[in-house]
Order: structure tokens, then sequence, then C-alpha cells
């Protein structure tokens, strides 16, 4: 049973009304699924176009003339070489560079940026933030908007129908299009696709023009971690967390040359002592033999019986058409092919490192 302090998305009376199953995720209650079922959710954001509502994530505006200094405080990032409505995929760190939460951060003014976080994360990160805010002049609001994300290949063609302009925007853009909404093109199942954070009452005048369109299927959060999975994108809290870090996560490729090199953010000399170490253990993909998918938890081991990491994703991928998995392995048995074992209940499971994504990304990049 949810608790009293389970919190309610904004919009659970139009996810009721549409058959939604609801469960615990990150402290709120969340549609599940909806009575097509995850198989076909998931095949229809892949085909069409799959509708999310993600507003159990937060939204943070930060502006004044300190806002890009408590960026580059806060994450290896380099706030300045941010340009206009550029989005970047970042991360706070602790001291030991460990991942409090991984975060999108958007820059749309000269001193203004939004910065997205996860649900189960929002509330220390924007202590964290404040923290690290002290003597900047620098402003954070926390947002109250319904955030929404609309994801697949006949997104844009919904969207531009239902009368959102999206023409301009390429892959990690934002925008404001109007006060109060905010537009990027991005998102979380390797398809092209939007997200919309806008006040309750607009987000509901826009649902109602996007559900009238046959092209749009609302999807719920297993199938959206099911796509992710496919996709090769980490989950805070399985994939990430604050006892892995960027160089074994295989995440660098966030964090830009300068800054490894120069950066003054929290947990700067850390990180440079993991790069210079290089990957202990490194995230890879794995396919299990079988149809049966291998879960997160699940201990891995090599020929010989030996312990050889670990499983933090992990499900059956429809797209892919096999049950699909993340996991940390050892760096000498990271190469795409090694063969593990993972403990399923006293069975051990035949697993292959697989290369990632398991489905091919589909952003739009120009």
């Amino acid at each position: 049973m949810a608790g009293d302090d389970t919190r309610h998305l904004p919009l659970e009376d139009l996810h009721q009304q549409a058959g939604a199953r609801f469960g615990a995720f990150a402290g709120w209650s969340m549609p599940l699924t909806y009575p097509a079922g995850v198989m076909k959710e998931h095949q229809h954001t892949r085909e069409h176009a799959g509708l999310f509502d993600i507003s159990h994530m937060k939204l943070f505006e930060l502006s004044g003339a300190g806002a890009g200094a408590l960026l580059d405080r806060a994450c290896p990032l380099d706030s300045a070489a941010l340009p206009l409505l550029q989005s970047k995929y970042s991360f706070l760190l602790n001291d030991e560079a460990g991942i409090l939460d991984d975060v999108i951060v958007t820059r749309l003014g000269d001193d203004r940026f939004m910065l997205v976080a996860n649900a189960g994360n929002a509330a220390a990160d924007e202590a964290h933030l404040r923290k690290l805010a002290e003597g900047l002049d620098v402003a954070i609001n926390p947002l109250e908007r319904v955030f929404l994300a609309l994801q697949g290949p006949e997104a844009e063609a919904a969207l531009n129908k239902a009368g959102v302009e999206t023409g301009s925007l390429s892959f990690m853009h934002g925008m404001e299009p109007r006060a109060d909404r905010f537009v990027t093109r991005s998102g979380y199942t390797g398809e092209d696709g939007f997200e919309i954070a806008a006040p309750e009452k607009d987000a509901r005048a826009l649902l109602e023009k996007l559900l009238a369109d046959e092209r749009v299927m609302w999807v719920g959060l297993a199938a959206r971690d099911s796509l992710r999975l496919e996709a090769g994108l980490c989950l805070h809290g399985n994939d990430i967390t604050p006892d892995t870090n960027p160089v074994d996560a295989g995440l660098m490729w966030a964090v830009p040359k300068s800054v490894r090199a120069e950066g003054n953010f929290v947990g700067a000399e850390a990180l440079r002592a993991l790069i210079a170490r290089g990957a202990a253990e490194k995230r890879v993909g794995l396919k299990p033999e079988g149809r049966q998918p291998v879960r997160v938890g699940a201990a891995l081991f090599d020929a010989d019986g030996n312990a050889a990491g670990r499983i933090t994703s992990g499900g059956f991928g429809p797209s892919a058409g096999h049950p699909v998995a993340m996991g940390y392995v050892p760096a000498a048995l990271a190469a795409v092919g090694s063969r593990l074992y993972a403990d399923v209940r006293g069975t051990k499971v035949p697993v292959d490192v697989h290369a990632l994504p398991f489905t091919p990304h589909r952003y739009r990049k120009g």
C-alpha cells in the first residue's frame, strides 16, 4: 500500500481515466502500464509516438550573474562554453567523484539555465545546490510544472499538429516558446522526441490535442524502462549511484577535456585520480542466453566460478527481441563477446558482454 507521504502526479485523474495501473517509484505513485500493456506501449513508441508523464522529475531555474559559476562548481561542466539553447548531460558529484545525480542543463540566456533532476534526488540536489551557491549571485527556483515526454518517430508531427512548434530544435537543444513553457528535443528512449514543461492548465489543454491524435499513446514506467535499457541509458539508483563514478560508468564523454584537466568542481581531484588509474570495472551491455530476463541484483561469475560483477538493470527488450541487461564487470572481462554467468535463483545463466546500445539511437542531430 502507498504510504501517506507518497506523492501524486498533478494529472493523476487523467491516468486513472486511461486505465493506468499504478506503482511506487522514487516516492511517487506512477503509472506503470496502461490497458495496451508494456509490449504494445514499447513498440508504439518505437514506431509512432509514446506519451509519458514525467512530472515526478524536477526542474530548477538558475538565474543571476553567478548561475554559471554555480554550475561549474556543482558539475564537471564549462558553462561559459555552452551555446545559447544547448542542452548538456552532466552530473552532480560528491567529493569522491561518486554520482549523486545525473542531470540535463540547458542554457536559456547569458545568466539563465534550466537544470532537470531525477525525482528521488530532487530534494537532496536542491540542498546541495543551495549550499554550493553560498556567496554567489544566483537564484535557485524550483518550478511547479507538469512535465511530459513525447517520444518516437512521429513525435514531431504530433506536437506540430497540437500547435507546438519544434522545427528549429535539434537533439539536445531547448527553448522557451512562451512564458512558463520549456521544450527540449531530448528523451530517455533512444528515439527522436521532446520533453515539454508547462503549467498544469496549459498541459491539460495540450494533452487533449495530443491524445486526440491516433499516433499518440500513453506509455507507462515499465515500457520507459525497457526503452531506455535497450538504448543503453543509465538509471540513477541502479546503473549509476553515489558509489559509482563516471570513469567506471563509461560516461567520461560527458566531461569536456578542459574541465577534466582544469575544472574546479566538487570531486575534481578524485575524478582526476580515477582517470589516471583507469577503470577498475566497466559498465557493459549484457545479453542473457535464452528468453529468460536476468534482473537487477543478480551476481556475475566467470567460467571458474569467481565473482565477476553484478547486474544493475535487466529485463526483456521487445525491439531487440531478446533479454537485455546492463551491469559492471572487471575491466579485463569487459570486451564484447566475453562470457559470464549470472546467478538467477541458484541457476547459472550464461550472459555475453554485448555492445551498447542494443537498438540504434535515432536522434535528430541536424
